[in-house]
């Protein structure tokens, strides 16, 4: 084995390990975010409870939600090279989700500005199906990484 290859097997499991932890950082804030906005949204405009809410949202995006995002693309990305699998179909299959699941954040982020300035686009109900799509979408995802159906 070349000094590379010995790099490379040594890296790899703690990449893939950095990886799933981030994952699984960043899909528990999608899955809390829109419970926030929920009970933000019940909360009396202009209350203190309302301005709490707006705090706890914006922590949670910007110490767990964000952060998270972006090392989980880096270190796929990392993966990806180092496995050097950009020619399958999985792979490109699960770029798409991870896209969806990411313009998803952005979304969520977008309507958590709306919600701070006062403004509730969006029922309690509706928020309530949102939150079901982080779920959904990563069990495709892992079902194309651990089934690799093509």
């Amino acid at each position: 084995m070349t000094d590379w290859e010995i790099t490379l097997a040594v890296l790899y499991p703690w990449l893939k390990a950095a990886h799933i932890i981030f994952v699984i950082f960043w899909v528990a804030g999608l899955f809390l975010l829109p419970r926030y906005y929920i009970y933000h949204q019940e909360a009396a405009a202009g209350s203190d409870e309302e301005a709490r809410w707006v705090e706890r949202e914006r922590k949670l995006r910007n110490i767990i939600l964000t952060p998270s995002m972006v090392l989980v693309w880096a270190l796929g990305i990392a993966l990806a090279v180092v496995l050097n699998v950009w020619d399958q179909g999985w792979l490109h299959a699960k770029l798409v989700f991870v896209l969806g699941l990411s313009a998803y954040h952005g979304y969520m982020v977008g309507y958590g500005r709306k919600l701070a300035k006062g403004e509730r686009p969006v029922s309690g109900r509706a928020l309530r199906l949102m939150n079901e799509v982080p779920g959904i979408v990563t069990a495709v995802i892992v079902i194309l990484v651990v089934v690799k159906p093509f």
